[in-house]
């Protein structure tokens, strides 16, 4: 028994060790910050803590499907565009952000943190139909004013409204309608480069075989021919065939920003959305608000974390200060969790940590309650220690259960209607109450037969005032 008391102990020891290292704000090594071990190239982010929007400002967005006259909008339409707004959103690097439908044809989006929202708008609202449009040939071309930015009709796309409605975009040829070689369904992946001179471009490869097939025969026999990369009926870029291109591999290069070229790549390689969307709201929280927020947050949070431990140590001695000890790796426990998992941080998030919190204590209550009877029957020390805890432990199981229960229920509620605020206060205390059981029966328990697990602890046993009796 001892021996394997040491063994929990050393464990426990290490635990709490690892979780404190995580826990502070340091530059952590790269190899820790590896998310998805598997892959290849491997996956990194920032072991830190993410936060929401009530709590680091950002951008809230309403989005809304307006179809064209005829077209009919279904829930399939509209979840396929949630996933593909939500894909493209990730895509951004937004920190934990938030997509859901809203009633029958709306999206809410919540980007915490965003730093160019502008952008991010033009990013998820684009229908992002992407095409390898066919111009002509380079030299004594009939279309000499095709270039960046230019609107154009194609074969394919026909349909988009006339381009006066797209604002200031150039349309030198609105009558002409461009032979559409390929669409986005052939492409397989794209992302960002930088050439010699540090000037962005877009990389990108194609389906194999089919997709590469069209690319490599239409290049092969179209050398010095200008082969417009179109989206939504606006060229990025006209290049010239220089080479027939078999590989499936080819680049846009046009006069992007950083930020416009990895917002191409973000549209092209997830998809087209199935029904154009429109931003009907937008509203901007300030940081400032989100900063308060934290900062009373924390205090409140801390405050209580002292009267608690306070009340253990003076109410219960002894047995208290172990368990404040636990209450302590307790909280570094959810700390790390928050940042490996990750969870989104909250307020109501924040309300279910601390509620958590105070079953955690709850726990060792009914515990030392029980202890304490053991031990006015005439028990020994060990024994009372023993018979506290495994009678103790069927009411922690049901209470903390049912707990169990409500969450997942407000979870599903949660993620189905979406009530973030209900879903994240859910999620952490859903975390909390089974790190608490585990420091409870596990982390208390170890310390405490560490120390009454002898044979000089008997002497304790008339102490009373040490064992809060």
């Amino acid at each position: 028994m001892r021996s394997r008391n040491s063994i929990v102990l050393a464990f426990i020891v290490v635990l709490a060790l690892v979780t404190l290292w995580i826990d502070l704000p340091i530059e952590h090594p790269r190899w820790a910050e590896q998310a998805l071990v598997w892959q290849q190239p491997p996956e990194y982010r920032d072991l830190k803590i993410k936060q929401g929007l009530d709590l680091l400002g950002g951008t809230q967005i309403l989005l809304e499907a307006k179809p064209a006259p005829g077209q009919a909008v279904t829930a399939r339409d509209l979840e396929a565009a949630r996933v593909i707004v939500e894909r493209r959103v990730n895509g951004l690097g937004v920190t934990e952000p938030l997509v859901q439908l809203q009633g029958e044809n709306r999206i809410i989006v919540e980007l915490p943190g965003i730093n160019n929202p502008d952008q991010a708008v033009q990013t998820l609202k684009s229908t992002g139909q992407l095409e390898f449009v066919e111009i002509g040939p380079s030299s004594g071309s009939e279309y000499p004013n095709i270039k960046q930015g230019v609107y154009v009709r194609t074969t394919n796309f026909a349909h988009v409204p006339d381009p006066a409605a797209l604002g200031k975009l150039e349309h030198p040829y609105p009558e002409v309608v461009f032979k559409t070689i390929m669409t986005g369904a052939q492409l397989q992946d794209a992302g960002i480069g930088l050439d010699q001179y540090g000037v962005p471009f877009i990389d990108f490869t194609l389906k194999q075989p089919d997709g590469a097939k069209i690319f490599g025969d239409y290049t092969a026999q179209h050398i010095d021919g200008i082969l417009a990369i179109v989206l939504d009926n606006v060229v990025l870029s006209a290049p010239v065939i220089r080479s027939a291109i078999p590989d499936g591999r080819g680049v846009i290069e046009g006069r992007f920003t950083r930020d416009e070229a990895e917002s191409l790549a973000v549209q092209m390689r997830y998809g087209a959305l199935p029904v154009p969307l429109e931003v009907v709201n937008r509203r901007t929280i300030g940081a400032t608000l989100g900063a308060d927020s934290v900062r009373r947050s924390v205090t409140a949070g801390l405050i209580g974390l002292v009267t608690v431990l306070l009340f253990m140590v003076v109410y219960y001695r002894l047995p208290g200060a172990m368990a404040a000890i636990a209450l302590l790796i307790y909280a570094s426990l959810n700390l790390a969790l928050y940042k490996l998992i990750p969870v989104t941080l909250t307020l109501p998030g924040i309300t279910g940590f601390l509620l958590s919190t105070g079953m955690a204590v709850d726990a060792n209550i009914l515990i030392f309650e029980r202890m304490k009877e053991e031990l006015r029957w005439g028990r020994s020390l060990r024994l009372a220690v023993e018979t506290g805890f495994s009678r103790a432990w069927t009411s922690i199981f049901d209470s903390n259960l049912s707990t169990l229960i409500t969450c997942l229920i407000l979870i599903l509620f949660g993620r189905t209607f979406g009530a973030q605020p209900v879903l994240g206060f859910a999620v952490n205390l859903a975390i909390g109450v089974m790190i608490s059981m585990f420091t409870a029966m596990t982390v208390t328990r170890t310390f405490m037969r560490t120390v009454f697990d002898s044979a000089a602890s008997e002497g304790l046993r008339e102490k009373h005032w040490l064992l809060g009796i």
